[in-house]
């Protein structure tokens, strides 16, 4: 199955957002930052320290989707999608250096006693400025990452959700204050830095399970049973599933009948493709079939697929059951040119393994015939030859149940006249019956014309069109 990107529309959307979230990002920390030095609120100066690293976090972001977005090379031959779960995973760092500074800065002026805030108008402007936009950054890049599979994009949505709390909790912080309650700020402060530890440490679970390529929960399972669903899948042997880049890549094994030709194997395993494309329509996967042996094969299909391992053209089996013993005999066709030693060795290793296939109890035994190499030039027979030969078809089928001899052709070759005639038999009749009538016929025509190397003799039920 071949790689598979997002489309270029998708990647413009990404990066597009991600330029949108920078924007966002530098406005409201300029406003928070200087909101907080005028009221001196810590909860508001740590939202805006927090907004600070929003920026580089959004920068790291949108570096990240584009070069996630170059198509594989010679040195990632995955592609580069795992630098959207790096960028992930620097966000993660971010929020744990904040949580760590803003709780301390809390707790020690809780435990020092200080609570200098003054409420400020404007700051709470500045605060109902900031929800707005983080509301509308959180489900904007939420709604995005869902649709593109943009793990960068969704730490993103993470980030702006703790933003959006950590807005509305200074925001109280601020109320308390101007309710005579300053040291509600530290508090405030400290539970931010909670709340953005317990943030980051759940993106960073994520994060670290894509880079250590974790099967997303589930995703194993939905593969194996559109598998098992395609028709001429004998079964799913494996099935394994990474994540990256917002798509999944892995490999699927499968076991088919090894009796089916190479096209229709390659058959199954597009419709596999396809069946999985329905639910992951990015996913990426390698798709191997086994040919195994099955239950019911019969004894001739078994020794069909042996000779068509060797390459020998085979015909005529008879299988025999002899009291228990099994007995099986074929005609093998070997190059006309081949000398009676080359085709005894030909005909030996067919039959070692044949024997090998169906056991050392069973007698196998093979009749060799020459098989022509090449093309036979020739040219069209003059129109006497042919009425010579069509009025001996006829003369032979008169009173049998051959009839209707028609569309008789004859070409000359260099080894002979090779002779085609269409023929009308009873329908009711059977193949071996009606094979028999035929090989009679080209008997009795090759007698009357010594000169005949072949006859093709092609019948077709009586009343056909």
């Amino acid at each position: 199955m071949a790689p598979t990107r997002p489309a270029a529309g998708q990647e413009q959307r990404k990066e597009r957002a991600a330029i949108w979230s920078i924007v966002a990002s530098v406005a409201i920390t300029l406003g928070k930052g200087a909101a907080g030095l005028a009221s001196g609120s810590l909860a508001l100066i740590s939202d805006a320290a927090h907004s600070l690293l929003d920026v580089a976090a959004t920068t790291i972001t949108w570096l990240a989707l584009r070069a996630a977005h170059k198509p594989a090379d010679e040195e990632h031959q995955y592609g580069h999608g795992k630098y959207e779960s790096l960028a992930a995973l620097i966000e993660t760092a971010f929020l744990f250096v904040l949580s760590g500074a803003v709780a301390f800065e809390g707790v020690r002026r809780l435990w020092a006693g200080e609570a200098d805030v003054v409420f400020s108008w404007a700051a709470v402007g500045v605060l109902c400025a900031a929800i707005v936009v983080d509301s509308w950054r959180w489900w904007s890049l939420r709604r995005i990452a869902r649709e593109t599979g943009s793990e960068a994009l969704e730490a993103d949505a993470l980030h702006f959700s703790s933003d959006l709390v950590n807005s509305v909790l200074v925001l109280a912080a601020l109320g308390a204050a101007a309710a005579g309650y300053p040291q509600v700020d530290s508090v405030v402060a400290v539970g931010v830095a909670i709340f953005i530890a317990i943030a980051g440490f759940r993106l960073a679970q994520r994060t670290l399970a894509t880079l250590l390529d974790t099967a997303p929960k589930g995703l194993a399972e939905q593969v194996r049973s559109r598998a098992e669903g395609v028709a001429g899948v004998v079964s799913v042997k494996r099935v394994r599933v990474r994540p990256a880049g917002g798509r999944a890549i892995g490999e699927v094994l499968v076991d088919v009948s090894r009796t089916l030709p190479l096209e229709r194997v390659a058959a199954i395993k597009q419709r596999i493709a396809a069946a999985v494309a329905e639910d992951l329509p990015d996913a990426e996967l390698t798709i191997t079939a086994d040919p195994v042996q099955l239950d019911d094969e019969s004894i001739m299909e078994r020794v069909m697929l042996t000779a068509a391992r060797l390459r020998l053209p085979v015909h005529h089996i008879t299988v025999q059951n002899l009291e228990g013993q099994l007995a099986v005999s074929f005609d093998v066709e070997v190059d006309g040119a081949m000398t009676l030693a080359r085709a005894h060795e030909v005909a030996d290793r067919l039959e070692a393994a044949i024997q090998e296939e169906l056991g050392p109890q069973v007698e196998v035994e093979s009749h060799i015939e020459p098989l022509a190499i090449g093309h036979l030039e020739g040219r069209e027979a003059d129109a006497a030859t042919v009425a010579r030969i069509a009025s001996t078809l006829a003369a032979s089928t008169a009173e049998g149940a051959i009839r209707e001899v028609h569309s008789v052709r004859v070409r000359e070759t260099p080894a002979g006249l090779v002779v085609n005639y269409h023929c009308r038999v009873e329908p009711d009749l059977n193949v071996a019956a009606v094979h028999e009538l035929v090989d009679d016929l080209e008997r009795r025509v090759r007698l009357e014309h010594s000169e005949i190397l072949r006859v093709v003799g092609h019948a077709e039920p009586l009343g056909a069109a």
